[in-house]
């Protein structure tokens, strides 16, 4: 049966319509024949022959009417054929009232009842039956594919994308998924079905509909939706604690050419956001990057290697991306080759920001317009028993990078920061509120526009929480969080790069810009959500535990200073802090001291002078040097 079916596949139609046409006509040759005692139709030929021509006209006439054959009747239902016999019927009804009119002009031209009658059984008959058959195929068909039993599904949505997935389910019928029913906010589809799969409620009624149908996955499949409704509807999905999978940009994959079902994934926080993502507008703010050299340190990271992908875009003359580590490099360098081939001029430096002496190799051999600066120690943990190395690093790397880069005449510089460096409790936040005051130090007296662009935690990048508790749930817990009240800010790292390369357009010299990011996240119920997405009941089926606060850790993250006042841009989420004023000479003298005590590995002298550069800086040691890491996300 189902070779059959795939080699008659793409005529299906016209298949249909011949078998029907081949059954028409035996039931009214048996029919003719039986009751006038005359199979061989001796002298009977011009009655049957006017008779099946008006039968055709009306059987052709009443099944193109009926739209018979826009079905896809493997996946017929009750409905269905019912409609199908009261296309048989009405056929049978019109031939019998053509033909008698047809009498009146032809007083020799009588069928007679029984053959009406006779006609009428075996034609509804074989119909139904030849459509039996061909829907019996597909019940066959599951029981031949099927080696693993199927996940029971619910579509969200009843719209072009469920039809899509409907249609590509049907196609391959190993699939893990049977589509049980559909759930839509317009009424007017409610109780109608797609592909035979009925919508049976409301967004409203998910937990419901789960219920009574014994649904064991949701599949969201809405493209056009505002975020609000997107973050309620997924919200409902959570509380059923069902696996939840989504079908991102559902209109791209349609047109791409690539299988729906292949691009189904599971819904990740990111989804659940609740807030409209921040979309870098290449026309309006791209134009800076258009034909000219950009370097991007820490290019390998998940900051750096989008920041080289979404330049790589805005066909860039040179492109050169710079990391201490190759394999991340690699890896970036890769996927570039792979995506623009001989189209982007671009190369890999394998070097630290910590060696001047390649620094300026790489500077003075290349005319480079722009640097974004993504390179960084950001393990916070890590960098409080290390603060030595952080300072190595994070300070004097910048320091170095940034005196190469106005040696130079860099058009901008774009230093990657984070919302850590306000009001800082650990070392690598404070790290990184010296390398903005490096950034706002050297644009006083520098003609390269120096910025810093803050922002908070990225989901999914390098070390991110998003993977670790991914992970615990994977393995069956428990998932850990330090505290259940603990707050942070989120962006995807798209995001991020979006703010990154707008600063740099926006860029006068001396900005630290922030984004707007929305409401902070509990990550209490971030790792709830996680857990119900994934199918499981938090505190049930997996555990949480709270682990206490790590060393250089806060419960809340911030933006801003107290000194700081905010000023909007033409871009309404982004703002730009305003300058804190502060001794250069000061500074300078500061970093000198730091710099001799890092180099020394005198790490509370190190600390100590820290505590004197950013008097912001409230250094408390929590926790125990044993518990995981916190890892900044917002850099490299």
């Amino acid at each position: 049966m189902l070779k059959i079916y795939n080699a008659i596949g793409k005529h299906r139609r016209t298949i249909l319509f011949v078998c029907d046409f081949l059954l028409w006509n035996l039931s009214y040759y048996m029919a003719y024949g039986i009751n006038k005692n005359n199979l061989l139709l001796s002298g009977d030929l011009t009655v049957f022959l006017w008779g099946a021509l008006i039968e055709n006209i009306c059987f052709v006439l009443v099944f193109l009417l009926f739209r018979l054959y826009d079905k896809l009747w493997r996946y017929a239902d009750i409905e269905d054929f019912f409609f199908a016999a009261i296309a048989s019927l009405t056929a049978n009804l019109s031939f019998m009232i053509a033909t008698m009119l047809l009498g009146i002009f032809i007083p020799d031209f009588n069928l007679g009842t029984r053959v009406y009658i006779t006609f009428a059984l075996m034609s509804s008959f074989f119909v139904m039956m030849f459509r039996i058959v061909y829907r019996l195929n597909k019940i066959l068909e599951r029981r031949e594919l099927a080696q693993k039993p199927k996940k029971r599904l619910l579509i969200i949505g009843a719209g072009e994308g469920s039809l899509s997935v409907l249609s590509e389910l049907s196609k391959t019928p190993g699939n893990e998924y049977i589509p049980v029913c559909i759930a839509d906010d317009d009424k007017e589809k409610l109780h109608r079905r797609i592909s035979g799969v009925k919508v049976v409620g409301t967004t409203y009624e998910i937990p419901e509909i789960c219920e009574e149908y014994g649904i064991e996955v949701i599949l969201f499949t809405i493209s056009q939706i505002s975020v609000a409704d997107k973050k309620r509807i997924l919200d409902a999905c959570t509380k059923t604690h069902l696996e939840v999978k989504i079908i991102p940009n559902i209109y791209n994959l349609m047109t791409s050419g690539v299988p729906i079902t292949s691009s189904i994934r599971q819904v990740e926080v990111e989804d659940l956001l609740g807030r409209e993502p921040v979309v870098f507008d290449t026309k309006k703010y791209g134009k800076y990057l258009i034909g000219q050299t950009v370097l991007v340190t820490g290019g390998g990271g998940s900051i750096g290697s989008e920041l080289c992908r979404q330049i790589a875009r805005l066909r860039p003359k040179h492109l050169i991306i710079l990391d201490i580590y190759e394999n991340n490099a690699y890896e970036i360098q890769q996927e570039l080759i792979r995506k623009h081939g001989s189209d982007l001029s671009f190369e890999v430096q394998i070097a630290s920001v910590r060696d001047r002496k390649k620094l300026e190799h790489i500077f003075s051999t290349r005319q480079i317009d722009v640097v974004f600066h993504a390179a960084a120690h950001k393990h916070v943990p890590l960098m409080e028993t290390n603060p030595e190395e952080a300072v190595k690093n994070n300070v004097f790397g910048t320091l170095k990078l940034v005196e190469t880069a106005d040696k130079y005449h860099v058009r901008n510089f774009v230093q990657i920061s984070t919302d850590k460096a306000v009001n800082p409790t650990s070392v690598m936040g404070a790290s990184k509120r010296i390398c903005e005051m490096i950034i706002q130090m050297m644009d006083r007296r520098s003609k390269t526009n120096f910025v810093a662009v803050r922002f908070g935690n990225v989901l999914g990048s390098n070390g991110s929480v998003i993977p670790l508790f991914k992970e615990q749930i994977r393995t069956g817990g428990p998932v850990t969080v330090t505290h259940p009240d603990i707050i942070r800010y989120f962006m995807t790292i798209p995001e991020a790069v979006s703010l990154v390369l707008t600063a740099g357009s926006l860029a006068k010299g001396g900005e630290i810009f922030i984004l707007d990011m929305g409401e902070p996240v509990k990550i209490k119920v971030l790792a709830e959500n996680l857990i119900r997405l994934s199918g499981f009941k938090p505190h049930e089926d997996i555990k949480i535990e709270y682990t206490g606060l790590r060393p250089g850790e806060k419960l809340y993250e911030e933006l801003l200073l107290n000194e700081e006042g905010i000023t909007k841009t033409d871009n309404k989420k982004i703002y730009i802090g305003k300058p804190i004023e502060f001794s250069n000479d000061a500074f300078f003298r500061h970093l000198t001291h730091l710099y001799y005590a890092a180099m020394k590995n005198r790490k509370e002298e190190v600390e100590e002078i820290i505590a004197e550069v950013v008097p912001t800086y409230h250094h408390e040691k929590v926790g125990t040097e044993s518990l995981p890491e916190e890892i900044d996300d917002s850099d490299e």
